[in-house]
């Protein structure tokens, strides 16, 4: 059973989305890493190959935070992107992956011809 975060904080400041849990355990997620791997089917596609690469996110936001019943969240975007829903397993799933899963993003736009440029 994944755990249900006890907490969910947007830090404004940071673009970030922080989720805590009562053993202690913190994920943090930049809006830009949300919004690149958004569970949509305009992201992921229809199936295994079809994803889309995301490109131009680095200034995206998170404009608000939706509860869907007691087991996701439906994030929406400052580029308005709204369709992902952010399940609590999803979410664990991010947050243990998280760092091979960036720089696969950041390998994958690099390849394309779009590396992500820091500001």
């Amino acid at each position: 059973m994944v755990p249900v975060p006890s907490q969910i904080k947007y830090l404004r400041a940071e673009r970030c989305l922080q989720l805590d849990y009562e053993d202690g355990k913190q994920y943090l997620f930049t809006a830009e890493f949300l919004r690149v791997y958004s569970p949509s089917a305009e992201v992921r596609g229809h199936g295994k190959g079809q994803e889309v690469l995301q490109l131009g996110k680095q200034d995206v936001a998170i404009s608000e935070i939706e509860a869907v019943g007691n087991y996701a969240v439906r994030l929406v975007f400052s580029d308005g992107h709204n369709s992902g829903i952010y399940s609590w397993d999803l979410f664990y799933e991010l947050g243990e992956n998280r760092d091979n899963l960036w720089r696969d993003y950041l390998q994958r736009l690099a390849e394309a011809g779009h590396p992500r440029l820091d500001h």
